[in-house]
């Protein structure tokens, strides 16, 4: 059995968790923030067998496509000290951070 940790972001969360439940897998949902633009995102949890890991991966990957978006980013105003204006910048976002452990033991109460 493997324990996939998926991050995704918020945007893509919904849709994701309808198409694993649609493929009849189990999912936790946990609301996260994100470190790099202080976003929210969403983790998800799953418990899979070895058979059904792949697909599992298929789905995420199917869903969670990486894309452009403009953040601002704060600058220093020149000749001033302690001064910032947000500027826009490209980032790419969504996509996934998935994390895929070995489970040793499996218990449902």
């Amino acid at each position: 059995m493997k324990l996939i940790i998926a991050i995704v972001q918020d945007e893509d969360a919904a849709r994701l968790v309808s198409n694993l439940m649609n493929e009849g897998y189990s999912v936790t949902k946990l609301a996260t923030t994100g470190g790099f633009l202080r976003a929210g995102n969403t983790t998800l949890l799953l418990g899979v067998d070895e058979e059904k890991f792949q697909g599992a991966m298929d789905v995420i990957e199917k869903v969670c496509k990486s894309r452009k978006q403009i953040a601002t980013s704060p600058s220093p105003v020149a000749g001033t000290t302690g001064v910032y204006v947000p500027y826009p910048i490209e980032v790419m976002v969504g996509g996934a951070t998935v994390f895929v452990l070995n489970v040793e033991q499996f218990i449902k109460l």
